[in-house]
């Protein structure tokens, strides 16, 4: 998910929204290693405070990463996320559904949201209207190969 904000150079909207994004170790390195266009981006959104950086640190976020590390379905941004989110009682703002699957097993009731909910919650709270977001998704899908399945924010704003 952070990525796509990272692409299209819209952190402001991470930073002016009322959630506090957090972001771990090993997530901070696969921006890195695999997203080296968005390091300079991202390194700017952390300085800015718009993301904070924390490490999985307590023996019960070690061990939930480790499991979820070892299974080999997850990388190790997924997994940290997790791991965190879970035992310090944070929302998991991921997109990938085998990492949403492994979170709901770890903890059914862990509250996630997709690019998408985080979309219509920018909208909820004005930091954009439904034209900007349905031109952000169309961005994403032009350029980025990310595709939401929906014609318009429309349909979640009556």
């Amino acid at each position: 998910m952070l990525v796509n904000f990272l692409r299209i150079d819209r952190m402001d909207l991470i930073a002016a929204h009322s959630h506090a994004f957090i972001v771990t170790d090993h997530v901070a390195d696969e921006v890195s290693d695999r997203y080296p266009d968005q390091q300079q981006r991202f390194a700017s959104a952390v300085d800015a405070g718009a993301l904070s950086q924390q490490s999985v640190t307590r023996p019960e976020e070690i061990i939930l990463f480790g499991t979820l590390s070892a299974s080999g379905r997850l990388g190790a941004g997924e997994s940290s996320a997790i791991a965190v989110a879970v035992h310090r009682r944070h929302i998991l703002a991921i997109d990938d559904r085998r990492a949403r699957l492994q979170a709901r097993r770890a903890d059914r009731t862990l509250r996630i949201l997709t690019t998408r909910d985080l979309m219509v919650s920018m909208i909820g709270e004005g930091l954009l209207d439904i034209a900007e977001a349905d031109s952000i998704k169309d961005e994403w899908e032009a350029r980025h190969r990310f595709r939401l399945k929906l014609e318009s924010f429309r349909d979640f704003h009556s």
